[in-house]
């Protein structure tokens, strides 16, 4: 290299780094909390390397610049971005990473954890732990749903769809899988705001068991003095609450700063006040979705109770056994974004609404729940129900109207489509455009004939 182009590059970089700094200085604690959080729940909970996470889990700007370091001793990630705002994520048994205050040295080890039943039943998957029947259906292009599957996957070199995983379920079979190098169908993966869906199952348990109902306001005492008070439970499954709530994840809004500044999350939406009017203001919300985890919380007489609820009830019940949900400091779920499952017990996830709440022999929800989730939201245009995505007013035009899924951050998608006895589930790092849901979907349902 020519000494002069050296020596320029060598003066230019403090110039080029000073201006990245400056670019992003507001947000030095998120981005370096992002990157904490994020490596410490890839390496302790999935058993993920460090370099396969920069490469993909954090390999987006502003978060590549953040260097992490790791401490298996105590299970604890350190980030800072450049040497700046250093943040500290520590792993807890059976609750998952923690993000710790800035300069903080706790250890912060877990209020308690939750108990739980593992699943014993050895039929084959889905519903046991048993290797999957073989699908064998005349009716299924089992050559074009291969084709079609294949097709989201990247081509090697390639860094496009960025796809990981891909797992069909059609009339209680597995038909197809199918994994990226490096990812298997025992390897958890983050749901992102698929977690929000579960919270949807949890509050339609505790409806079938009399303990709550969609039109009970007065949901909070902090909200008894005003205008909020009138803010009923479905309100807040719909995200039409009317609650000042920003859901941006490039800057500082609402969500990165409960995310990645917070020790109690849900208090940060039940803190905001009314920017609209309930019913006629739907605005997604993932302040919302933790608010609904404090409102299961304040059901039960202890936070033990609370944290066994959503495994006896549901997770461990429908045999997820890989499944993990990590709470915040004060031991709240975190029910917004950090739901931890293989592809295929998000699966399972999916035919239980595919089944209307039926699991084996045993309604974990009502009918009339299953259906209430899927009623179009005031406002969303057909496109939101009760904590679930709808296809209702045909965003995806090629694909059935009667499709509903969870998504998440960087697409992940749980995609029940009852009209085809369909579910199917998608991880990666990309959405659209670079993964085309109605591509992907449309040559899935061409294939089941």
């Amino acid at each position: 290299m020519d000494k002069n182009i050296k020596y320029g590059l060598m003066a230019a970089f403090p110039i080029i780094a000073g201006a990245v700094v400056y670019k992003n200085y507001p947000k030095l604690n998120i981005i370096s909390g992002f990157a904490a959080k994020n490596v410490c729940s890839c390496m302790f909970e999935a058993g993920r390397d460090l370099q396969s996470i920069r490469t993909g889990d954090n390999s987006f700007k502003p978060v590549n610049y953040a260097e992490s370091k790791i401490d298996l001793a105590d299970k604890s990630v350190s980030s800072s971005f450049m040497g700046l705002k250093k943040r500290r994520a520590v792993y807890r048994e059976g609750v998952g990473c923690v993000l710790l205050p800035e300069n903080s040295s706790e250890t912060a080890s877990a209020i308690c954890k939750p108990n739980r039943t593992l699943n014993t039943d050895i039929s084959p998957y889905p519903y046991g732990k048993g290797e999957p029947n073989p699908s064998t259906f005349a009716h299924v292009n089992y050559k074009k749903l291969e084709e079609t599957v294949g097709k989201a996957f990247d081509l090697e070199g390639q860094e496009i769809q960025r796809t990981r995983a891909v797992v069909v379920l059609h009339k209680d079979h597995l038909i197809c899988e199918q994994y990226a190098a490096g990812f298997s169908s025992e390897t958890k993966l983050l749901g992102w705001s698929l977690t929000k869906s579960l919270t949807n199952a949890a509050l339609g348990i505790l409806e079938k068991k009399g303990k709550i109902s969609l039109n009970q306001n007065n949901l909070f005492k902090e909200w008894e003095n005003d205008e909020r008070s009138k803010i009923t439970l479905n309100n807040l499954l719909q995200m039409n609450s009317g609650l000042a709530w920003e859901e941006d994840y490039t800057g500082n809004s609402d969500v990165n700063k409960m995310l990645f500044l917070e020790e109690d999350m849900p208090q940060v939406q039940l803190n905001k006040p009314l920017a609209g009017e309930p019913n006629n203001s739907w605005n997604y919300s993932s302040g919302t979705t933790n608010l609904l985890s404090k409102f299961i919380r304040d059901q039960f007489d202890s936070h033990q109770e609370y944290l066994d609820f959503w495994y006896t009830e549901l997770i461990d019940k429908i045999g997820m056994d890989s499944m993990m949900m990590e709470t915040d400091l004060a031991g709240n779920y975190i029910t917004s974004s950090y739901g931890w499952a293989t592809t295929r017990d998000w699966a399972k996830f999916g035919l239980l609404y595919l089944n209307n709440g039926k699991w084996k022999e045993e309604q974990i929800f009502s009918n009339s729940w299953a259906e209430y989730t899927t009623k179009p939201t005031n406002g969303s245009n057909g496109e939101y129900g009760a904590h679930f995505w709808l296809n209702a007013e045909g965003k995806f035009p090629n694909v059935p109207k009667d499709l509903y899924s969870c998504n998440g951050f960087q697409g992940q998608f749980v995609f029940i489509i009852p009209s085809k006895d369909l579910v199917v589930v998608r991880f990666g790092l990309t959405e659209d455009p670079e993964f085309n849901v109605d591509t992907f979907l449309s040559g899935i349902v061409e294939a089941l004939g």
